[in-house]
């Protein structure tokens, strides 16, 4: 294993007794950093475009909690909203003013959306966009894509066996066979099956469930003309079609990735950044769709925290604060980082992959182009593990998986991309 030259005695500390009493010494997986044989760091503060660990050690952030941080840590504005917030109450349990703000800034940003409905995760709002869909639909199948993550609802943790009609199979423990059954999972960016498999089931199908952009297998975009294709084979079939945007929501555009594709889903799910932060996903979509939903109508949905006096506070000052100048700055930025790693891979005679939407992006360990799940797992995950520590000693922190995207934030100046791309080259130099 190779070693990291950072002090992290601190987080050692830590991290066994967090597993005395938490399962696995972490609340997510992936910040277990098993994947790149560590054991994980406990962050102390953060500022900026910048995190410090218990230990003292300075990184430049490039996860900003997995992207719910558009603006980097304690922004002035965000927090003041969330100070002012908080000497008003905690938590109400009943609706109050804010809510119809932020609500009203969604639907101002996304043509699609007429209604919202407020959760507490992106894991929430999926469960209730799908719920909602069978509902509409009176059917009970779903489609979803490999390597899109949707949460960890139980629908939504199934893979398919060999052949296009094969139904879900459970990936995890505890998801029942018959929950897992009403699956299908296909491959992303692949027109033929999707039609072949529409077909099949001409009349099951209640939904398709997609990220636009793939952020949770690393980042792939679609293929040209393949998210038009999914519209057109959900209108033809009269299922639903949702857009899974709980990370590329407010992050690509104001109105997302399907404002950059021209594309209208039926539904929309939310979450992360119109949170700034904070626990929160969202619902929306057509009134016809949304007014399914309790009290209006028989679909039902609830939750004591739901649209948290907080969480709605910070989310609304993280989205005043989105400009055109602020998409254009990400823009620049994940420019300047992105083709500054490709330069440094064409001197280096390194065939690596990088794949970037926006601002976001991830470095692929393999030479050839990756445009689905089966293309990111010719990864070498090893050379990563070991190029990550490099970064990390480097004062970089990147997500702890291969398989993840990374995210700038407004806060990024073009200083800390010069000392990444640095870094990246000293990283690479150890381990090519």
């Amino acid at each position: 294993m190779q070693e990291l030259l950072l002090n992290t005695k601190k987080s050692q500390e830590l991290y066994k007794k967090a597993c005395e009493v938490i399962p696995g010494g972490v609340n997510s997986p992936v910040r277990s950093f098993k994947a790149v044989d560590l054991e994980p760091l406990f962050i102390s503060k953060g500022k900026g475009a910048h995190i410090w660990d218990v230990d003292q050690n300075q990184y430049i952030d490039f996860v900003n909690s997995w992207g719910a941080l558009i603006h980097g840590h304690i922004h002035e504005d965000v927090v003041d909203s969330i100070e002012k917030a908080l000497t008003k109450g905690i938590s109400y349990g009943a609706s109050h003013e804010n809510e119809i703000e932020l609500a009203q800034i969604i639907i101002d940003n996304f043509p699609s959306i007429e209604k919202v409905r407020f959760v507490n995760s992106g894991t929430e709002a999926v469960m209730t966009a799908i719920r909602l869909a069978r509902a509409y639909t009176r059917r009970n199948k779903i489609i979803k894509f490999d390597g899109c993550y949707h949460g960890h609802a139980d629908s939504v943790l199934s893979t398919s066996n060999s052949g296009i009609t094969t139904l879900g199979l459970p990936v995890c423990a505890g998801v029942t066979k018959n929950t897992a059954s009403e699956t299908i999972t296909l491959p992303y960016n692949n027109i033929p099956i999707l039609e072949t498999t529409l077909s099949k089931f001409p009349k099951e199908i209640a939904c398709i469930i997609i990220e636009p952009v793939v952020g949770n297998c690393g980042v792939i975009t679609p293929e040209e003309s393949f998210l038009r294709c999914v519209r057109d084979v959900t209108k033809k079939h009269n299922c639903l079609l949702i857009f899974d945007e709980v990370i590329t929501g407010f992050r690509l555009s104001p109105g997302g990735a399907q404002t950059i594709y021209k594309i209208t889903p039926d539904v929309t799910v939310l979450g992360k950044i119109i949170g700034g932060g904070m626990p929160i996903g969202a619902v929306g979509g057509r009134k016809e769709f949304l007014d399914l939903l309790a009290p209006v109508g028989n679909v039902y949905q609830a939750g004591t925290l739901s649209g948290n006096p907080l969480s709605v506070a910070c989310g609304i000052a993280t989205l005043k604060l989105l400009t055109e100048d602020s998409f254009k700055r990400l823009e620049d930025l994940g420019s300047m980082l992105c083709d500054g790693i490709k330069k440094i891979n064409e001197e280096k005679g390194i065939k690596l992959q990088i794949n970037r939407a926006g601002s976001m992006f991830t470095i692929f360990f393999c030479e050839t182009r990756v445009y689905d799940s089966n293309s990111s797992k010719k990864a070498n995950t090893k050379l990563f593990g070991q190029f990550f520590k490099n970064m990390l000693s480097n004062g970089i922190y990147l997500t702890p998986s291969q398989f993840e995207s990374n995210f700038i934030s407004t806060a990024h100046k073009e200083q800390d991309i010069k000392k990444t791309l640095e870094a990246y080259k000293q990283s690479l130099d150890s381990i090519t």
